[in-house]
């Protein structure tokens, strides 16, 4: 991880330690430096001070530095923050200051992973220290059984501004995407009444039958809206694997599960399981209702979720079920397996994510994706980013291994 790019973006490192604001090898070998940690055999002769000096420091506390002897791993940094909430509030604070935001997520969450500060974060003063990021969310959520009161308005209050900024981001083109592929899906080429004519794309297909002499358009086929007898047009299921691997996609879900439920022409559905099965559609107007109403952690038993979701399908050539899963069964898997199928043949449309998150390709269990693929399913990771375009594929019932393909491809 390197920090220090960033910190030339806050203004706060410019004169200090022999900054090279040209880039020169000044500035490179500053750079280095404080990425080396300043070991006797870093190489760079540099010596730090002003805020260049104080980066390095929370560098420091974080991975290590300096040249003491007995580390466990000689030439590499070793952590040493501190047990104390107050401190490690006060180092959440510097990093904050010499770094920027992108680069404070990351360093909060090494400092989680590397230091296991999970139970300091009970603490009120150091939930209003942080960052707030998805990670941050994943981990807070984890710990939601064992939160005493005092914290816990700290952590909602954490875990909504995430929502809201996630909400912001994602809604809009949600909504977008979802509503144009209903749009596309309900029209008709053959609409039966003058007022089932969606003129303006009518004319559009037809304009190479214009006749100049007449000075009109002679329109070869009509294209029409759907009859809109149900307002309801697609049934929308997400079944959300809620084991502590699968926590980032928990946030992103549950913020898709709220958007969607949102819309009047989707019914949306949305199921939360380890090996119980809990339904929190009732909570989808609040996500952080639903993010608090999870349970991060313990097995999985994906087949008595599918069984569950199975009773919802009402339409099922009207329905879309999303499983959100690394596919890591406890339960029985011919069972489930055979669920899926009975879905598929069924004409639901199922679709299996490893992950909704921004991570990278993630662990999952390679046989049972084979599997699912041998039946028609396609299993992949999706980024929060596509996952819009890929309801609207999912809607106009396009071959979604092709649309996954060609996203692997894009990215």
């Amino acid at each position: 991880m390197d920090g220090t790019d960033g910190a030339d973006g806050t203004g706060g490192t410019g004169g200090a330690g022999g900054a090279d604001a040209t880039g020169g090898p000044e500035d490179r070998l500053r750079r280095w430096r404080l990425v080396l940690g300043g070991e006797r055999a870093d190489g760079t002769g540099v010596s730090l001070t002003g805020d260049d000096a104080r980066m390095d420091g929370a560098l420091e506390k974080l991975y290590g530095g300096g040249g003491d002897e007995g580390r466990p791993r000689p030439g590499r940094r070793s952590a040493g923050l501190g047990d104390s909430a107050p401190s490690v509030a006060r180092w959440l604070g510097d990093i904050r200051e010499y770094f920027p935001s992108s680069v404070v997520q990351v360093l909060q969450k090494d400092a989680i992973e590397r230091l296991d500060l999970t139970r300091l974060l009970l603490e009120p003063e150091m939930l209003d220290a942080v960052e707030p990021d998805v990670h941050l969310v994943g981990t807070l959520l984890s710990l939601n059984r064992v939160m005493p009161d005092r914290a816990r308005e700290s952590a909602r209050a954490v875990v909504r501004k995430v929502v809201r900024d996630l909400e912001r981001r994602l809604a809009q083109r949600t909504r977008s995407a979802v509503g144009g592929a209903l749009d596309r899906s309900a029209r008709v080429l053959r609409p039966r009444r003058l007022a089932d004519v969606d003129w303006e794309r009518t004319i559009r297909a037809n304009l190479r039958h214009y006749l100049p002499e007449h000075g009109t358009l002679v329109p070869e086929r009509l294209i029409g809206y759907g009859r809109r007898q149900q307002a309801v047009k697609r049934d929308v299921v997400l079944a959300i694997d809620q084991s502590g691997s699968m926590a980032a996609s928990v946030v992103y879900a549950s913020v898709f599960g709220a958007v969607l439920a949102s819309m009047r022409s989707l019914r949306t559905s949305l199921v939360v399981f380890d090996t119980a099965v809990a339904d929190l559609t009732d909570q989808l107007h609040d996500p952080v209702e639903v993010l608090f109403g999870t349970q991060l952690g313990g097995g999985t038993d994906i087949n008595r979720a599918i069984a569950y979701c199975q009773g919802l399908v009402t339409r099922p050539a009207d329905t879309i079920m999303v499983l959100i899963s690394d596919l890591y069964e406890g339960g029985v898997r011919e069972e489930m397996l055979r669920r899926i199928g009975s879905l598929t043949a069924a004409g639901v449309q199922v679709v299996v994510l490893l992950a909704l998150s921004d991570e990278g390709a993630p662990a999952y269990d390679r046989d049972n994706a084979a599997a699912l693929a041998a039946l028609g399913v396609p299993a992949f990771a999706c980024t929060p980013d596509a996952f819009p375009g890929l309801m609207a594929a999912a809607i106009e019932r396009r071959d979604l291994a092709e649309w996954s393909e060609r996203q692997a491809s894009a990215g």
